[in-house]
């Protein structure tokens, strides 16, 4: 999967050497809320992109290369375990960043291919849209991953509450799982139907509620865990205390 990941982050870079060719000198590179062009630039700009998405990508791989090495030199079976899990779930999120950011970014080529070669002022795509709908997107996907990862300190709902025990983790990370995938959701039906700063604003707002939610709710199954621990002890302590005269 890592290979995958590479190989997605390369390709932004192989297009865009290759569109270049096509481009005049001059383009588009910055615009506005409104979507008017405010800074116009070197076409050998576009390589400013790609490269970032290379080091976000060369973050994620030695993210998970540390969750790896953790697996192997695990001593106890539940810590091999989580770290494979934390690296499973870092390769998705390492994936789907490459191919967001990928797609956003021939958008942006595009956009300023055809806005260059008309001579237009203002963008011919509304880039904020297309990476809310992406944004979107991600989330659900990660969302379907959130619940199959072990606990860990990287990835998930990750407060004290859940961190607890494998249970308050679970039920945490399942919820949490629902609302960002709700979240995700949302994003893409309103951004169908609103520009891209407004669109942009409801998915602050979902991801903040759906964060909110998954903390109180982990809050919640702290509570519920720590009762029932206290019951057990006092049953225990009243067990091992009590002479039934046997």
């Amino acid at each position: 999967m890592k290979r995958i990941m590479w190989f997605l982050a390369l390709i932004p870079v192989a297009v865009t050497s290759i569109v270049l060719q096509f481009m005049p000198d001059v383009i588009p590179m910055h615009h506005d809320l409104a979507g008017n062009t405010d800074r116009w630039g070197s076409k050998m700009e576009s390589f400013i992109f790609p490269v970032i998405i290379m080091f976000i990508t060369l973050f994620w791989y030695l993210l998970i290369r540390v969750y790896e090495k953790k697996a192997v030199n695990a001593e106890v079976e539940k810590e091999q375990l989580e770290a494979k899990s934390a690296a499973k779930v870092l390769s998705i999120v390492g994936l789907s960043q490459a191919v967001m950011f990928g797609i956003m970014h021939y958008f942006i080529l595009y956009s300023s291919y055809v806005q260059a070669s008309t001579g237009g002022s203002k963008s011919t795509i509304d880039i904020a849209k297309v990476s809310c709908i992406l944004c979107g997107i991600m989330f659900v996907v990660l969302g379907n991953f959130m619940t199959k990862a072990k606990k860990n300190s990287v990835v998930g709902v990750r407060t004290v509450w859940s961190m607890h025990n494998d249970n308050t983790w679970r039920k945490s990370n399942l919820i949490g799982a629902i609302c960002i995938i709700c979240a995700g959701l949302l994003t893409i039906i309103t951004t169908v139907f609103a520009n891209g700063i407004i669109s942009t604003i409801l998915m602050l707002v979902y991801i903040i509620l759906a964060s909110v939610i998954a903390v109180i709710y982990s809050k919640k199954e702290f509570d519920i865990e720590r009762k029932k621990e206290g019951l057990l002890k006092n049953f225990i302590y009243v067990t091992n205390s009590t002479d039934f005269g046997f």
